[in-house]
């Protein structure tokens, strides 16, 4: 049961869009996990065979032009590319147009971790082959991390708050908690909200290894290479894509008569303050998180029916949640149904967090709690209930999405079946 805030503007989520690698829709994306369906695969971008992980999740056959001019389409990155997919689907599921909207009440915050590393890649060739003459006028701005949220507004005309969240992988939820917030402060009544990511390049695949934090032992079984939570887990695969919701005032939605997915009750950022890249073994800034996405929701802990965790299948990762969420929630921890995402489409980095949100917009919906998948031998220091390898049922009215992320930056977002 949640409570109603006397005061608080209420934020619904209105319609969604999803370019994933199981699929180019969120019905195909949500179908897909609850088939427990691996959407990893062996790299098809570029030649990987030198690389230590050959193995990710990408969105194989997306044709920017079904939702883009080709001149468009040639100038900006593949990020901005899904974003704008994503929005593009968003937007129609929530039934808006440019002229139905107040322009100067509709903004945007999307979050990113790399946006046009392929683009920065492509001119660094063009000018070592052929000179800085040869670099084409729109190369630096389709790198920038803030194209995508400027591409997708103007899908709407948005000329409110325009906000590019870069907090690694807490981006795409904390890109959603803090759409919210502009809404609950008065400052937007729609926003286009959600996170994107395409780094699936030979630097980015060097980089993670070489912090050895890639899956490497399955390149010949690409479906097996995510097991979160698993004892045998070896690190993650990065995946690719974009969740775009669309958060609107609850009245705002009513009065236009629009179908109401669920709320956003509470969303909380923080920061571990400790490591470059090592989680704090003390779990310290994941807690706080979730504790002040409670408060913020104003709701306590036996209220959470589902977790979406960060779940990133990473040997020191995936025991620090488990640590975190056995603090915040003590003995029901172990009766808390929990999921990871990230098992079935890798680690879609800034916009991992949205698809999750996603995820958990759908479990609300349809009462069906997708599966980690690869869960085969059981980890002393992750023993929760993981969902293991097969979709459940359960009635879920209130769920946590957690994110962490390089940095230490920590988000969580609480998603509730609408009441009142």
């Amino acid at each position: 049961m949640t409570t109603i805030q006397p005061g608080r503007r209420r934020v619904v989520i209105t319609g969604m869009g999803a370019i994933t690698a199981l699929g180019q829709s969120v019905q195909a994306f949500w179908d897909s996990l609850v088939a427990g369906r691996s959407g990893l695969a062996a790299i098809t971008q570029f030649d990987a065979s030198q690389l230590p992980c050959r193995v990710a999740g990408e969105v194989v056959g997306f044709n920017p032009t079904d939702w883009m001019e080709r001149a468009d389409a040639r100038r900006v990155s593949r990020a901005s590319q899904f974003g704008v997919a994503a929005a593009r689907q968003a937007i129609q599921d929530a039934g808006l147009t440019a002229e139905s909207v107040d322009p100067n009440r509709t903004g945007v915050c999307v979050g990113t971790g790399f946006v046009g590393i392929e683009k920065v890649d492509e001119g660094l060739n063009v000018m070592a082959g052929r000179g800085h003459t040869r670099i084409g006028p729109f190369l630096l701005i389709a790198a920038l991390a803030n194209m995508p949220a400027h591409h997708a507004g103007l899908l709407l005309g948005a000329r409110g708050p325009t906000v590019t969240v870069v907090t690694a992988c807490a981006a795409g939820t904390q890109g959603i908690g803090e759409g919210a917030e502009y809404i609950r402060r008065g400052l937007a009544d729609v926003m286009i909200s959600g996170g994107v990511e395409a780094a699936i390049h030979p630097l980015a695949i060097a980089g993670f290894a070489a912090m050895r934090a890639l899956s490497t032992h399955h390149n010949d079984e690409p479906a097996l290479t995510m097991s979160p939570y698993d004892k045998d887990r070896e690190g993650f695969v990065v995946g690719e894509g974009a969740g775009i919701m669309i958060l609107e005032e609850l009245e705002h939605a009513r009065a236009r008569g629009a179908h109401v997915y669920c709320e956003v009750l509470g969303s909380a950022a923080s920061a571990d303050a400790h490591h470059v890249a090592a989680p704090d073994p003390d779990a310290e800034g994941a807690i706080l998180a979730m504790q002040w996405a409670l408060q913020s929701a104003g709701i306590t802990p036996d209220a959470i029916d589902y977790i979406n965790p960060h779940g990133s299948s990473t040997p020191v990762g995936d025991v620090t949640e488990t640590l975190a969420m056995k603090t915040v929630f003590g003995e029901r921890a172990h009766h808390i149904p929990i999921s990871s995402t990230k098992s079935m489409i890798g680690h879609s980095l800034g916009a991992a967090g949205a698809l999750e949100a996603i995820a958990c917009v759908k479990t609300i919906e349809t009462g069906w709690i997708h599966p980690t998948i690869n869960y085969v031998t059981p980890d002393p220091e992750c023993d929760l209930d993981y969902v293991p390898n097969t979709a459940r049922q359960a009635d879920v009215r209130v769920a946590l999405s957690n994110s962490f992320g390089l940095g230490g930056q920590n988000a969580s977002l609480i998603l509730g079946k609408l009441d009142g």
